[in-house]
């Protein structure tokens, strides 16, 4: 679970400074560092599992894949920052496996790591450059200190549950040795010498390459962080029937979703996953339920076995009986239905990151998409377990009906500052929160967003009235209260004017 993350020099996030709770909705107009912070988050997820040049490639440039990975710095006219930094706080999970098969216990399981990366010029590369590790290191914070560290709202024992550990000494650290920089990778629960790595010529960081034996509590910060997902829901790969071999996860883009829904229900009906009981399950009838929410007459949903060409296909059965293969929903119908999946797969942790989920869905319905985000994130209000796994959402949107709907301490509203940098001026991303959210306590020395700048979400969608009025559908009380019921707004709401 990322609960902060530091970025400077990094396209146009300059000193940004975010916390994130279990839900976070990012909010602003187009080209104000919404991606930007998911590219960001992406890049670190990358970093933690192949080489600094390919996860550079797989950064998103404008108008697709970047070619020269210093369009990844910061720039004002013709002059690049010097360096990108990096900084996360995470709360890792406790065990896990590396790529050997061997198994990882942490030490402690809150952790901060930093990165510092600089372009390197090299012609012998066909992306015109590649990136020099300046500086890496993972070191722990203290238990006693978690709760100064997770600042959103919670209960003391989901903390306990998910915080662990003691640990004193450094994981991974860098120092200056005869004019170099060296990177250490110290070795845990033994006395021995740390391993030393020339920063300079290394093609990938230290973390990417830990295993098990030499430092489990890094190979378990690495896990987390490639957990980090964002996912691009293609209506292609949604339609899309499965052989009976593919892999039952779902892709990023949404495919498997036949074999995950297959597995999940044979391994429920074994009792393997929470809601399997004395051979059944209901998990299927809980999904076509939470999709009626969004599409009326909805009556099972069910996976075909085709066992002579051996496919998996996905199919809904409305209340007339007509039985309705993926391949002729709607798109929004479709990602509707992958969110739901996720939220049933208790498999699925770590962080989830969807840019405007609003996309393909009548407003109306939005009500219904948000509560569904909300409830795929970690209720800290519970310990974690099985049936209530490690699990974030961040979403992006520039949709005033999805803002006025979400939780008003969820919301980060992006906009553009103006600064100067060698003389040069530029705009750089700045995210600020609402008022009176646990944001505003966590981090007082920066302002709240100004008033005006909400005005722009508080359309006639979100209202209370619009929703009684048009038959939103009823998706229960949101826990945390909306932008639309706060009481200093209510009075520029539309059609809620004061009659005096």
């Amino acid at each position: 679970m990322l609960t902060r993350l530091k970025v400077s020099g990094f396209k146009n996030l300059v000193d940004v400074d975010l916390r994130f709770g279990p839900f976070t909705c990012a909010a602003g107009a187009n080209g104000t560092g919404k991606s930007n912070l998911f590219d960001a988050i992406q890049f670190l997820s990358k970093l933690a599992g192949d080489t600094l040049l390919n996860a550079a490639l797989a950064v998103r440039s404008e108008g697709g894949r970047t070619a020269d990975v210093r369009n990844l710095f910061h720039r004002i006219g013709d002059h690049y920052a010097s360096q990108m930094t990096f900084e996360t706080e995470m709360i890792v999970p406790f065990t896990g496996i590396d790529d050997l098969g061997q198994r990882a216990e942490a030490s402690i399981t809150l952790l901060c790591y930093q990165l510092a990366l600089a372009y390197r010029a090299d012609s012998s590369l066909p992306s015109l450059g590649s990136l020099e590790i300046l500086h890496e290191e993972l070191t722990h914070i203290n238990v006693t200190e978690a709760a100064s560290h997770l600042r959103f709202p919670h209960k003391p024992a989901w903390r306990r549950s998910v915080v662990k550990g003691r640990r004193i000494g450094e994981f991974i650290s860098t120092v200056e040795k005869e004019e170099k920089r060296i990177i250490k990778l110290h070795q845990e629960g033994t006395s021995g010498r740390p391993r030393e790595y020339l920063a300079a010529t290394l093609p990938r960081t230290v973390l990417s390459s830990v295993n098990a034996i030499e430092s489990p509590t890094a190979l378990l910060a690495r896990r987390e962080m490639q957990s980090w997902r964002l996912l691009q829901l293609e209506p292609s790969a949604l339609r899309e029937p499965d052989e009976y071999t593919a892999l039952p996860r779902l892709g990023v883009d949404g495919s498997h979703m036949p074999a995950t829904l297959d597995y999940l229900k044979r391994a429920a009906h074994n009792g393997g996953l929470p809601g399997g009981h004395n051979g059944e399950s209901p998990m299927l009838d809980e999904l076509a339920a939470r999709l009626s929410e969004l599409v009326e007459h909805v009556k099972t949903i069910h996976v075909d076995r085709d066992d002579r060409r051996q496919l998996l296909t996905l199919e809904m059965t409305d209340r007339s009986g007509t039985s309705l293969p993926a391949r002729s929903l709607s798109d929004g119908t479709l990602r509707f239905l992958a969110l739901a999946v996720l939220a049933l797969d208790p498999r699925e942790e770590g962080l989830i990151c969807l840019e405007e989920p609003e996309n393909g869905i009548h407003p109306e319905r939005i009500p219904a998409m948000l509560q569904l985000l909300q409830e795929m994130a970690v209720d800290v209000e519970n310990e974690v377990g099985a049936d209530n796994p490690l699990r974030q959402v961040i979403v992006n949107t520039h949709s005033p009906s999805v803002v006025s709907q979400a939780p008003d301490d969820a919301i980060l509203v992006s906009e553009l500052q103006d600064v100067v940098t060698a003389g040069q001026g530029g705009r750089t991303a700045c995210f600020r929160w609402l008022p009176d959210t646990w944001r505003c306590d966590a981090d007082p020395g920066t302002p709240p967003v100004a008033r005006g700048v909400l005005l722009a979400y508080l359309n006639p969608a979100g209202r209370p009235d619009f929703e009684r009025e048009h038959g939103a559908p009823d998706v229960g009380v949101p826990k945390s209260r909306r932008l639309i019921d706060r009481p200093d707004l209510q009075p520029f709401l539309p059609g809620m004017e004061d009659p005096r």
